[in-house]
């Protein structure tokens, strides 16, 4: 059985996490991704250290399963040679500022104008317009402004989300969402579309069950008070005797009364939102504090009250319920002359499996993707001879 993807093309101008992400995520369902990169250093996250050998880790994490060209776009021949790859395409992912690809000659005009069905999606921390549109910015600072950080670390200061929420909550998976909608779109009408992607406003949207229950009460938000973010004793993380952790996320009472009733503290369901919703958090502290992580884990194991070991380093890949799921992957790499370690994308379809092709090297399948598109052998040699496709 084919995977659901296979047949569309997807040309990926983007760079580092947010739009590789995404594109890794249609790869794995079967698009052809072929990341346009620049000609000396290609994608940035090809430098980020730590290197396994050629590459880095980061780069091999994002890009399997995908092709490359290096195209100079700057030269009329690399734009020239881009649109008439993007005529052929149906999906064009990039991460730039806005206005750069029209100062490039490449922007939404020009690509509609070489396949009205092609569909755009730009992917940018503030949107393609508005006051912040043309500022630069990371991860951070999308969580900054959109509130997300301010809920982030104990109450007396913010603290960095220990991953890139932004990036790909807010940013690769609108972009998926977006594209797939704009192609189911392109179904009916026959026309393309351009999917406007905020990094800021997509991690505005982890608040909006939040931000519902703060208008509800007639208060803001606060950090470390709200009943999911250390507010509420019953879902928390606590220390165990041996020093690692616990994570109890008992919210409803008939799974907190069960725990209370396991740990032989029945007394304790009652008080479960007492002091404003802060519960028995003491005695909790002190009941956790008498058993090890791991004696908590096959205490979690016997009993059905949403109690599970905080797991630390590498200990996710040993996980049973991990493992038995194939979370993780390895994805045999040539070019570094061993297999590198990857995780599965989490979205599945029974029945099928996603392809394990390494991450490309800079420009390898150049000369390949432009003969796919028209190209004769003497116009690709006179673009490698002109500087204008990477070797």
């Amino acid at each position: 059985m084919p995977l659901p993807l296979e047949g569309l093309r997807v040309l990926d101008l983007s760079r580092l996490l947010p739009g590789p992400y995404a594109t890794l995520v249609l790869a794995d369902l079967g698009a052809d991704v072929v990341r346009v990169e620049a000609l000396e250093n290609g994608d940035w996250l090809r430098e980020l250290r730590p290197f396994p050998g050629a590459h880095a880790g980061a780069y091999h994490a994002l890009n399997r399963n995908k092709r490359s060209i290096a195209l100079d776009l700057a030269r009329d021949e690399g734009r020239g040679a881009f649109l008439r790859l993007a005529a052929r395409a149906d999906v064009v992912v990039e991460s730039f500022r806005p206005g750069v690809l029209d100062r490039l000659g490449v922007g939404w005009d020009a690509l509609h104008a070489a396949s009205p069905r092609l569909v755009l999606c730009s992917i940018t921390g503030y949107g393609q317009d508005g006051p912040y549109a043309g500022r630069a910015g990371h991860d951070l600072d999308y969580c900054a402004i959109s509130g997300v950080l301010a809920l982030s670390g104990p109450p007396e200061a913010p603290a960095p989300p220990g991953v890139q929420l932004a990036d790909v909550a807010g940013g690769s998976w609108p972009a998926v969402a977006g594209i797939l909608a704009a192609l189911v779109g392109r179904a009916t009408t026959g026309a393309g579309a351009h999917v406007d992607v905020s990094m800021t406003e997509g991690a505005l949207a982890l608040l909006a069950m939040p931000l519902g229950m703060a208008e509800a009460r007639g208060s803001p938000l606060v950090r470390g008070r709200e009943l999911l973010t250390g507010g509420a004793a019953c879902y928390g993380v606590y220390r165990t005797r041996d020093g690692r952790h616990v994570a109890l996320g008992a919210l409803e009472p008939r799974f907190f009364a069960a725990f209370c009733a396991a740990v032989g503290c029945p007394e304790l369901a009652a008080r479960q939102l007492d002091d404003g919703g802060a519960g028995p958090r003491a005695e909790l502290k002190a009941i956790f504090a008498e058993r090890t992580r791991e004696e908590w884990a096959a205490f979690a194991a016997a009993h059905d009250v949403c109690l599970a070991p905080v797991l630390e380093g590498d200990e996710p890949r040993a996980d049973p319920q991990l493992v038995a799921r194939g979370a993780f992957v390895e994805v045999g790499t040539p070019s570094e002359g061993r297999a590198l370690p990857g995780v599965a994308s989490p979205v599945r379809l029974r029945g099928l499996t996603a392809p394990r092709r390494p991450a490309p090297r800079l420009g390898e399948h150049g000369a390949e993707v432009l003969a796919e598109a028209g190209f004769g052998a003497e116009e690709i040699a006179a673009l490698r001879a002109a500087g204008v496709l990477g070797t």
